[in-house]
């Protein structure tokens, strides 16, 4: 696919940013500052911050929203906030998690993209990591970004959207702790629009996983969403996040426990679990050792989500965020 150039078609009548956030500190400056020139407004949506986050945006000349705090925090919830203090002047957003740093050329070359497809409702390119040799886990989420170029089914949190289509859909669904673009992109295809990854650049994002702990908090998180999607629009065609969802459990919970049970039977069932390296090697033939073994162990981690998911919502509850760093 060729690269977009930013002459394409009319301008918009305007561009905004709505940047959301939670004690960022020099990230989200640096995030801030990508945006300055480029768009207007620019709007910073602060989830509770403590390290003088909101100060530093309004420094910046961002207008600044703070979520209230009687309500829990999600990123679905923040992005809405912020959609909602655009007014009526926008026909484009973009939308950007305070952790990255945007692209110069990505707003005029994502917005030419949408001014010359009425179609489209939202676009967005390649986000890379900041610091991929800083740790596996951050190597782990620069590949998870690199996804195929062309239409596809979802976005991640920076993209450049049509505004008024995604009011039409009525925003995010502010309850989501995890997966919010992709829900929103479902029902936005429902509705007729769009949804491409053009050969850009487009954000730099800064993960800033060091540890085991934070890549299995973030899997965990993953497995909650991939329930609560299925949960929510599982039983249409498009199956939203059935099959994700049916792995996870299967690999993750449903196979061991049976190996297990096996076991007690007959020490020589255990061997039974032979069927993870197994896995192991197919996969290695595809993606590569590295990403393969955290494909593995991701499972345990995304069923630990889904089933947490499944347990509160029995008891009638809901989980609050889950954050990574």
């Amino acid at each position: 696919m060729p690269k977009v150039e930013p002459s394409i078609g009319a301008p918009p009548r305007a561009i905004a940013a709505v940047v959301i956030g939670r004690n960022e500190g020099e990230r989200l400056i640096r995030c801030l500052r990508s945006l300055q020139g480029k768009v207007q407004p620019l709007i910073y949506v602060d989830s509770g911050s403590c390290d003088g986050s909101a100060a530093a945006a309004r420094a910046l000349g961002a207008q600044v929203v703070d979520l209230d705090l009687a309500r829990p925090f999600t990123a679905a919830r923040a992005r809405n906030a912020g959609l909602a203090a655009l007014g009526e002047g926008p026909d484009f957003v973009q939308f950007v998690d305070g952790d990255c740093e945007v692209d110069p050329d990505w707003i005029a070359t994502a917005a030419a993209f949408l001014q010359a497809r009425s179609g489209t409702a939202v676009v967005c390119g390649r986000r890379r990591e900041r610091f991929p040799g800083a740790s596996v886990y951050n190597r782990l989420c620069d590949a998870e970004w690199n996804t195929p170029l062309g239409g596809t089914a979802a976005c991640g949190g920076d993209a450049l959207m049509r505004v008024a289509a995604v009011r039409a859909a009525g925003g995010y669904c502010g309850s989501l702790i995890a997966g919010e673009e992709p829900e929103l992109c479902l029902r936005l295809r429902r509705d007729g629009w769009q949804i491409w990854r053009i050969d850009a650049e487009m954000t730099l994002h800064d993960a800033q996983m060091q540890h085991f702990g934070q890549w299995w908090r973030r899997s965990r998180r993953a497995g909650h969403a991939f329930a609560e999607g299925a949960a929510l629009h599982g039983a249409g065609p498009e199956r939203h996040w059935v099959a994700e969802t049916r792995r996870a459990l299967f690999w993750g919970a449903v196979l061991p426990a049976g190996i297990l049970i096996a076991g007690l039977l007959h020490p020589l069932l255990l061997l039974a679990a032979l069927v993870y390296p197994a896995q192991f090697l197919r996969l290695a033939r595809r993606m590569g050792a590295e990403q393969a073994l955290f494909a593995i162990l991701g499972k345990f981690a995304e069923a630990a989500g889904a089933l947490e998911f499944y347990w509160l919502r029995w008891r009638g509850k809901a989980r609050g965020i889950l954050e990574y760093k």
